[in-house]
């Protein structure tokens, strides 16, 4: 048992928003928050510009992979975050649930997929203020 917050963030792919969203809560809580992320529909691999745009602010995730989507990953988390999947993600009774409405940087270049990273990172920031969780930066 942990008494760390478990927050999981789902979009259809797990190639991009999701992986962003993840990638952002473990670095910002400086591993105060358990993350996971998964796809409805996972793609092959990281989305490239993602990755580059990740790297761009000093975060790795070549090495992520796509996961597919459990009843038991939103079961054990506290709070899902959906990104686009729709009716596809589970719910639960007593799990808290959101729902960012962003662009899917899918086929999408760095240019494009920079605003989306922005906007995620900020949306985190507050997610983890909610959380009572201290951003490390």
């Amino acid at each position: 048992m942990t008494d760390r917050p478990s927050v999981l963030f789902v979009c259809v792919h797990n190639a991009g928003r999701s992986q962003m969203a993840a990638a952002y809560t473990a670095h910002l809580s400086g591993g105060a928050v358990e993350v996971h992320s998964a796809g409805s529909a996972p793609a092959d691999s990281i989305n490239p510009a993602v990755a580059e745009a990740m790297a761009e602010d000093g975060i790795d995730i070549s090495a992520a992979t796509p996961k597919v989507l459990t009843a038991e990953a939103v079961r054990s988390s506290d709070v899902c975050i959906t990104m686009g999947c729709g009716d596809v993600c589970p719910a639960f009774p007593g799990k808290r649930y959101l729902d960012w409405a962003l662009d899917d940087p899918a086929g999408q270049g760095v240019d494009a997929v920079r605003p989306i990273r922005d906007e995620i990172k900020r949306l985190v920031e507050g997610l983890l203020a909610d959380l009572g969780v201290q951003s490390v930066h």
